[in-house]
Formats: C-alpha cells, sequence, structure tokens
C-alpha cells in the first residue's frame, strides 16, 4: 500500500471507530432520532471518503500493473472496478 495513503486510511478508520462508538451511546441514551441519523449519514460519508483511499491505492498499484500486464490480468482489473461500483461486468 502506498505509504502516504494507508496513513490517510487509518486516520479515517480511528475517525470511524470514534463516530461509532459515539452513535452506540446516543442509541443508548435514546437521544432523538434525527440526531442519530444526521450522525449515521456522517458515517457513511465517512465511509465514502476511506472508499476513495482504498480505491485510489488500488487504481495506482494494482490496476496500474494490471493493465500493463494486459490481457486476463487487465479484464480481471476491469472486474474488479466494476465489482467496487456494483456493476455487474458483463
Amino acid at each position: 500500500m502506498i505509504e502516504d495513503i494507508q496513513k490517510r486510511a487509518l486516520h479515517r478508520i480511528r475517525i470511524l471507530e470514534g463516530q461509532m462508538r459515539g452513535v452506540g451511546r446516543m442509541v443508548e441514551s435514546e437521544e432523538y432520532c434525527m440526531d442519530i441519523i444526521a450522525q449515521s449519514r456522517a458515517i457513511q460519508r465517512s465511509l465514502e471518503s476511506l472508499n476513495r483511499l482504498l480505491l485510489e491505492n488500488h487504481l495506482r498499484t494494482h490496476v496500474s500493473t494490471m493493465f500493463e500486464e494486459g490481457g486476463d490480468h487487465r479484464e480481471q482489473a476491469v472486474e474488479e472496478l466494476l465489482r467496487a461500483f456494483d456493476f455487474d461486468g458483463r
């Protein structure tokens, strides 16, 4: 993994862990539903940010190599990217 991306991803994961604990506390203390939903949506945005970092790493490392190798490796890279975006790949 690219060092800078790894560092940023681990930072994002630590933030997510804290956000999840916070939502758990909110549910336990029966806070207002809309406030919990707002925090849940913030977690979803944080997960998307993490996914972007992981995808960037994958593109810069594995996918670029797979495209250079061509053939079946290139097709595998395309299928992986389609799966990452919930497309069938066909």
